[in-house]
Formats: C-alpha cells, sequence, structure tokens
C-alpha cells in the first residue's frame, strides 16, 4: 500500500506531480487533489485564479525554456537536472495538446544594437501553447488523472492543516461552518498563487523560517504591434529591463502578441491586470501587451504593502486604464475588459498611491517611445499588474520538503517560483523523492 498523498491545490505544480506519479506506478486512488476552483469542464474564462491547471492554466501558456528564469530551479537540483524536469513539463502539455505539431520553441539568438542605449535586453527560448489550446489541454489532461484514479475534491477551501498529526480541514462548498477532515502521510502544499495567504500563515503559525521576496507591482501595458514589430521578429517573448541607482529595477514581463488580450485576475476581492494570446489566426487583433513590474527592495512586510496598494487603486473592486488618446480594449469574446477609465489629471493620484515609485514606469514608457519611434500617444496601461510573493520558506534541497516536517513538500507559488515550467518542474522533483520512499511497498515496487 503506498502512502496517502494529498496535493493541496490543483495547479500547475500539482497536477504535473500527480501525472508523474501515476505514470511510474503510483496508484491514482492514493493520491487526494483539492482545489478551491472547479474541473476543466465548469471553469469559466473569467475565473483565471483557481481550478484545475490553475492561474498557468488559465493563460497564453509561455513555456519558458531557460534555469535563471522563474525562481532558479537549478539551485534545487543543477543545472543539467532542471531541464530534464522542464523537458518533462513541456512534454506533458505537448501529449494532452490536441495538435501538438503546433506547440514549437522559439529560441533568439543575436539582441539588436537599438535596444542597448536605453535597456537592457534578456532571451530565452520560449515554447507557447497559446489560451485557445490550454483549455482543450485541460480537459484531456483531467480525464487522463481522473481514468487513473486521482480523486478531486473541487469548490472546497482548506481552512487549516495541522502538521503534527498530518491532518487538514475544508468546507465547501459552498464555502460554509460545515467543516470536513482529510488524513494525509504525505502533503504536497501546492496552492498557486490565490494560496499565498494561506502559506503566509502557515510560516507564521509554525514559525516557519522564511526567506523575504521584494515587491513586484506595476501595470499592463498595451499598443498596436506594429510598434514592437522589429523586436518581435526576433523574440515573441522578449524582456526589457532597467535598473535605477535607487535600487528599483523595471522589468517587461509576459508578451503577448498577434491575438493578445488583456485579462483580469481577481485576487483578495480586488483586480490586477494580466494578459492572454490565442494561437487561433481568427482571433487576431494585432495588439502587443506586456507587462511593466518594478521589485521594489526594502519594504518591510512587501505582501501586506502591495496588497494594500493594489486595494486603494482599484475603485470598488475594479482596477483602473489610462491613455493619452486610445480606449480600452476587448477580450477575445467581445466583452469589456473591466477597468474603470481615468483622466491624466486623476492620475496624479495613482501616481501618489504608489508612493512616487510610479515615475519609474512613466520614466520606463518615455524610453520605449525613444527604441520604437513609430510609438507615439496610442497606448494605455491597465492599473495595477502584481506579482504577489511571500515570504519563501526555506526547505530541505533534496525534496523541497520542512526541516521539522519531512513528509511536507511546498512548490509552485508557494515556493516563489514565477512561471509554469518551473512551477511544474518543481512538483516532478518532488515526485521523485516520493517515488523512491515507496519503493518499500510490495504492491507498488512491481509497477515501478
Amino acid at each position: 500500500m503506498a502512502e496517502k498523498l494529498v496535493i493541496v491545490g490543483a495547479g500547475v505544480a500539482g497536477v504535473n506531480a500527480a501525472t508523474k506519479l501515476v505514470d511510474s506506478g503510483y496508484p491514482g486512488k492514493d493520491i487526494t487533489i483539492i482545489d478551491m476552483g472547479k474541473d476543466p469542464y465548469n471553469r469559466k474564462y473569467s475565473e483565471v485564479m483557481e481550478g484545475f491547471l490553475g492561474a498557468g492554466g488559465w493563460s497564453d501558456g509561455k513555456l519558458t525554456y531557460h534555469t535563471s528564469i522563474g525562481g532558479q530551479l537549478s539551485k534545487y537540483c543543477g543545472e543539467e537536472k532542471a531541464m530534464e524536469l522542464f523537458d518533462e513539463v513541456i512534454n506533458n502539455f505537448k501529449r494532452f495538446h490536441p495538435k501538438p505539431e503546433e506547440v514549437q520553441c522559439s529560441d533568439p539568438q543575436a539582441e539588436p544594437d537599438f535596444i542597448k542605449p536605453y535597456f537592457g535586453l534578456r532571451l530565452f527560448p520560449v515554447w507557447h501553447v497559446g489560451t485557445d489550446y490550454l483549455h482543450e489541454i485541460g480537459k484531456n489532461w483531467y480525464d487522463f488523472l481522473v481514468k487513473s484514479g486521482v480523486n478531486f475534491i473541487w469548490e472546497n477551501k482548506v481552512t487549516s492543516i495541522d502538521f503534527n498529526i498530518n491532518e487538514l480541514k475544508y468546507e465547501g462548498p459552498p464555502i460554509s461552518e460545515v467543516v470536513k477532515v482529510l488524513s494525509y502521510d504525505r502533503l504536497m502544499f501546492a496552492v498557486g498563487k490565490s494560496g499565498i495567504d494561506f502559506g503566509k500563515q502557515l510560516a507564521d503559525d509554525y514559525e516557519l523560517p522564511t526567506e523575504p521576496k521584494p515587491v513586484q507591482i506595476g501595470v499592463r501595458f498595451e499598443a498596436p504591434q506594429e510598434h514592437f514589430q522589429k523586436l518581435i521578429d526576433i523574440s515573441y517573448d522578449f524582456k526589457l529591463y532597467r535598473k535605477f541607482d535607487e535600487g528599483v529595477s523595471l522589468r517587461s514581463f509576459c508578451t503577448n502578441n498577434n491575438a493578445a488580450y488583456v485579462a483580469v485576475e481577481e485576487t483578495y476581492g480586488n483586480h490586477s491586470y494580466n494578459g492572454h494570446a490565442k494561437k487561433d489566426e481568427a482571433f487576431r487583433n494585432n495588439m502587443t501587451n506586456f507587462g511593466i513590474l518594478m521589485e521594489i527592495p526594502g519594504i518591510e512586510e512587501p505582501f501586506a504593502w502591495s496588497r494594500e496598494l493594489v486595494s486603494k487603486v482599484n475603485k470598488e473592486g475594479t482596477g483602473l486604464y489610462y491613455s493619452p488618446t486610445r480606449t480600452p480594449s476587448t477580450t477575445s469574446e467581445g466583452e469589456d475588459v473591466s477597468a474603470v477609465s481615468i483622466t491624466e489629471e486623476q492620475m496624479s493620484e495613482v501616481r501618489s498611491v504608489f508612493h512616487g515609485y510610479y515615475s519609474y514606469i512613466d520614466d520606463f514608457i518615455d524610453d520605449m517611445k525613444k527604441v520604437f519611434p513609430t510609438l507615439g500617444d496610442d497606448w494605455g496601461v491597465y492599473i495595477p499588474e502584481v506579482k504577489y510573493l511571500s515570504p519563501e520558506p526555506l526547505v530541505n534541497y533534496e525534496n523541497l520538503s520542512l526541516n521539522d516536517f519531512p513528509n511536507v513538500h511546498f512548490v509552485g507559488d508557494a515556493l516563489s517560483a514565477r512561471g509554469i515550467t518551473v512551477s511544474g518542474a518543481q512538483g516532478i522533483y518532488v515526485t521523485d523523492y516520493i517515488l523512491e520512499q515507496n519503493k518499500e511497498y510490495p504492491d507498488f515496487h512491481e509497477h515501478f
């Protein structure tokens, strides 16, 4: 009999972990995945944060193929092993893709000279799946796991975990006062972006040693694609960056082109923004969007600081849109992006809410006009875009477990991973250890 494994969170990390386990002979009946969201057949397009494959599975599916992006996986397992894990994640997405031949890797080689006077530029190999295909991948992937015997508990929220007695409590649906109990032999904490607050609470409750992470906040920038075409031809997902004397650094993040749409993320009752891109040419709109994120060091309680700023920017739970000349775009479904349009005069209030840091974004946009000379005032920004990063728990590098609780593993955003590839790789990395531990069980060993 194998260990009873409970995975908290059905995002990219947890799903890749479960897939590796059942592929290796681990009995699906001994794996339970619990999530606040819905399965891929019932998950709505607007439900970005929770559900099968998590926020990563409801994005546009950019799989960055480099170890320096997304959380430095190589510090746990070395460069060679990290790349092997990335291959496994990418192969899973291709495996459940209805047209796997369309998943291609762009591998830019040259850094153009016209960027260098104003920005640094980071170019990495990227596999682009596309928002439209991700939803089909999710259904195929989910069907496979269900047929393999994996137990799913949907629309339930884990409210507490007792590491000392290997037990968690959860409630729902709907979220109510009816509390249920689930026991485990081994726990994988893979809560993703929407569970970062819970992860922080666990760290506080158990006095776990943690490493603080800087604030990452900014805007989602959007403009006609033609302005950036000479760089897009080199790299689909280009990453511009600048570092200022004051220690604040800025970077473009998650570039979307061709069929590019701005998406709303609802977290902690407020809106922030992200970007999607579909592969089907029928959705082509010739727009480009990307995040402009500031990394601000030295702020005490960065998680609380970011959350408070987002709350102040939101107007009745809705983010803002500003442009010198453009109106907000629509979603791929033809609906208006949820945002309150504001004037230049009202931007002064936004700048004050950002505690003076917004001037760096202004400078970044001004410099882009010098690099891309056709870019005038036909751009807009959705405010805010934020990457919530809780303090990262310090884990055992061998298996990403807590030193005091070796049967509890942190993966994905709960371990400050940023991006689909790294999150999935962390989940698979832990499963290698779980498989090794479970060789002792006779009924499992015969499948291994």
